[in-house]
């Protein structure tokens, strides 16, 4: 059984490391607050604007555009989006598993596959594996991106898909569903429109021509997507973290508990045995 002394260390050690997962719940619940909203502000836009674009890919005059252009794929770019830190739960876990599905259903598809890493864990892990083309990595990436932050990511991909160096893009990322439910997505960026069509679609008119209009709006649907999913991953990862450490620190509080109350009976049954010497002592000088 361990001494008083190691398990008085111990109990100090815990609550020490309670200090720390009760200051990084806080962190990440403040983060969380201004992530969510962030997601939710632009998620009705991103929605119409994902609605918009399936119902162009579907015009017939529209076919010719090279970002609608559906071909065989041979070759396709993953875009995976990841964390920086870790430590929220399963979060990377849950990425990185849809990652390695994607690349091998690709390669079962006999299809060259492209990967943009986004997140140090996401880089880390893709470096580690057997022939992937990493053709692009960030981190630290900021939970509220601007249009400059998402413009090397986003002109890559259309870069890629234009020269036909690939057929398609993905986007491989956390949906943000609620502060406790989350489910990993993998979104089709390119071709565009490749969604279910709305079944309230309408009439479009462009002025001055679909060609003029469509060589500027058909990219920023594309960022939209892209802003959008940088945005829910975010959100997923501070609720994730915020939620691991929250039972990271609950644990520690009943761990601390569990080491206070064995100190109390060690030091208990030490005054008990010291009593009973004493005692012991006391009848033997009697005798």
């Amino acid at each position: 059984m361990a001494s008083r002394q190691q398990i008085k260390s111990r109990i100090k050690s815990v609550r020490n490391t309670r200090q720390i997962t009760k200051a990084m719940q806080l962190v990440a619940a403040a983060r969380l607050r201004r992530a969510q909203e962030s997601a939710y502000q632009t998620r009705r836009y991103a929605q119409a604007a994902y609605e918009l674009l399936t119902n162009l890919g579907a015009r017939i005059q529209l076919a010719e555009h090279p970002l609608f252009k559906v071909r065989p794929v041979h070759a396709r770019l993953i875009i995976v989006i990841a964390s920086d830190q870790g430590l929220a739960g399963a979060y990377d876990g849950n990425i990185l598993k849809e990652y390695l599905q994607v690349l091998q259903a690709a390669r079962a598809e006999n299809q060259l596959t492209y990967t943009i890493a986004i997140g140090r864990k996401a880089v880390n892990f893709a470096a580690r594996l057997e022939g992937v083309e990493l053709i692009g990595t960030y981190v630290n990436f900021p939970d509220q991106p601007v249009a400059n932050d998402l413009q090397p990511i986003l002109s890559r991909s259309l870069e890629l898909f234009l020269d036909k160096t690939v057929d398609a893009v993905d986007v491989i990322y956390m949906h943000h569903l609620s502060s406790v439910v989350h489910e990993v997505r993998t979104a089709h960026l390119l071709p565009a429109g490749l969604g279910k069509q709305s079944p309230a679609r309408r009439e479009i008119d462009f002025e001055p021509s679909a060609k003029i209009v469509l060589q500027t709006v058909v990219r920023r649907l594309v960022e939209v997507q892209l802003l959008q999913a940088l945005l829910e991953a975010a959100a997923s990862q501070h609720s994730m973290r915020m939620l691991a450490m929250k039972n990271a620190t609950d644990n520690a509080t009943e761990l601390a508990d569990d080491l206070t109350l064995a100190y109390n009976n060690a030091r208990q049954a030490a005054i008990t045995q010291e009593l009973a010497e004493i005692s012991g002592g006391a009848e033997a000088l009697n005798t």
